[in-house]
């Protein structure tokens, strides 16, 4: 594989190229570190309190962990219909403590061309990774303006960035329909990119495109093993041997697992469908990332709630602002033989690492 610089993962530094000694196995947990346990829920947004779809990169700018959030409008009153998921632009916010807490940093400077971004652009669920020359890249869902329905085109953009902060040179990708969101680019043993998606016009099916070189892609269409379920939020991450993808089911995260990154084999049991006891915890949790720490041999999902939708939503509170927020949460991943499990009640004592390079 050529060198990876795929910043999503330097959580994957991990797999590739280890930054220090290994203490646990495959098939056994390696041990809690001591130090400060994450709060709960570790990120709202202050200012549409509507934080979703996190991904988790390393800045190596400024030197500390960064997140890449949704910013949903969910506090904004007067938006009929689903206009409040409409008309957000991608939210930041910083670590200086290896992931253990965040703070809000203001939002990505984001270009796009007006065919696809319209007056009102809203910007959905990045993924970034970085290219072997330096050149960060962003993988961003766009949808035409606001809307109080979901039956609207949306396009994934490409975009590219030196600091991370200032993305330009938006070019769309021609996929498999005008409704493909929540792009995750993962790069492949023979070399080249992959990148995952849902296809809305499909089922919400997980589909996938190949790349020489992050620019063009070539659609292949729905992916093995995957694409059967409907599900949103595809993520791909490398661990212990194999790779794993996590897929928003809306009642928890899938996960599938691969040797060959083409052929997934799903588990039998999903992750954070129990809502969880800590605060704004207590429902599925949904649309995550993964951050490895090779070093000590552990994984950190993060992923999103919304802590006010617990038992039955009545049609007179669907607009309430308890139903709509929505906060940030870590959990840490177990394997053991093969199966990927974890407990979001335990206390999470994030190590995100910190890159020699």
């Amino acid at each position: 594989m050529p060198p990876l610089s795929n910043l999503r993962a330097l959580c994957v530094l991990c797999v590739l190229c280890v930054i220090g000694p290994v203490p646990a196995v495959h098939g056994t947990e390696a041990a809690i570190q001591p130090g400060t346990p994450a709060p709960q829920p570790i990120f709202r947004d202050p200012i549409f309190d509507g934080a979703a779809d996190p991904v988790v990169v390393w800045n190596p700018h400024v030197q500390r962990w960064w997140m890449f959030y949704t910013n949903r409008r969910a506090n904004v009153s007067g938006l009929s219909g689903v206009a409040w998921v409409h008309g957000t632009k991608i939210g930041l916010a910083e670590s200086a403590d290896h992931g253990t807490t965040w703070r809000h940093i203001g939002d990505a400077d984001i270009e796009l061309p007006p065919e696809t971004g319209g007056a009102e652009p809203t910007l959905w669920a990045p993924d970034v990774i970085t290219a072997p020359d330096g050149t960060h890249h962003m993988f961003l869902t766009v949808v035409p303006g606001v809307f109080e329905n979901w039956q609207h085109p949306r396009t994934i953009v490409h975009l590219t960035s030196t600091d991370l902060r200032t993305w330009r040179d938006p070019q769309p990708l021609a996929l498999s329909s005008d409704r493909v969101i929540d792009a995750c680019v993962f790069p492949l043993s023979r070399g080249g990119w992959r990148l995952w998606y849902n296809n809305e016009r499909d089922r919400k099916s997980i589909y996938h495109a190949d790349s020489p070189d992050l620019v063009t892609w070539t659609d292949r269409g729905k992916t093995s093993g995957v694409g059967e379920r409907p599900g949103e939020g595809p993520y791909v991450f490398s661990w212990r041997g194999t790779h794993w993808m996590i897929v928003d089911l809306w009642k928890g995260l899938g996960v599938y697992r691969s040797d060959d990154l083409e052929t997934w084999h799903a588990q039998s049991r999903d992750l954070l469908a129990a809502p969880g006891r800590g605060t704004d915890d207590g429902v599925n949790g949904g649309h995550a990332c993964v951050v490895v720490n090779a070093q000590e041999d552990r994984a950190f999902c993060f992923y999103f709630t919304h802590p006010g939708r617990a038992g039955t939503i009545k049609p007179e509170d669907k607009d309430s602002l308890d139903l709509r927020r929505s906060s940030i949460q870590v959990v840490e991943l177990r394997e053991r033989d093969g199966v990927l499990s974890c407990d979001r009640d335990a206390p999470t004592f994030v190590a995100l690492p910190t890159p020699s390079n």
